[in-house]
């Protein structure tokens, strides 16, 4: 039975995202992540230390903004983009968060790269109300 609420469970993973990927503060972060975080994501290293050191080899102007924001029960899902990687496009994503005592636990994760509005096969942005500048 899970402990905290699904409204507990949102404000936490974006509390998490935000002091990782945005502040870039690994002390903080490790309070978020459990010590047996479990990875299912084809580009990052196993555990929490794989995650951290995928973002410290992330140039500086990494950015992460949320979108969408589910969760039921232990679970959140969070549609978020993913901009300043050094790749030619931000990567939008469809992150799967396993919560377990209050922190992050386990991890899933559907990546694809930002399309354009030239790219886009149905006029719309894949993030937000307006296409990436």
């Amino acid at each position: 039975m899970s402990k905290t609420s699904p409204e507990q469970n949102k404000a936490l993973v974006l509390e998490a995202f935000d002091t990782l990927f945005n502040k870039r503060d690994y002390d903080a972060a490790e309070r978020f992540w459990s010590n047996t975080y479990i990875q299912h994501s084809a580009h990052i290293e196993p555990g929490r230390e794989g995650l951290f050191n995928l973002v410290r080899s992330t140039p500086s102007t990494l950015r992460y903004e949320h979108g969408l924001i589910l969760a039921e029960g232990d679970y959140v899902i969070v549609h978020g983009r993913f901009s300043g990687t050094g790749r030619p496009a931000a990567w939008i994503a469809a992150d799967v968060v396993r919560i377990a005592d209050g922190k992050l636990a386990e991890h899933w994760d559907v990546l694809q790269d930002e399309a354009t509005q030239t790219e886009s096969k149905s006029g719309l942005p894949m993030f937000g109300n307006r296409f990436p500048a």
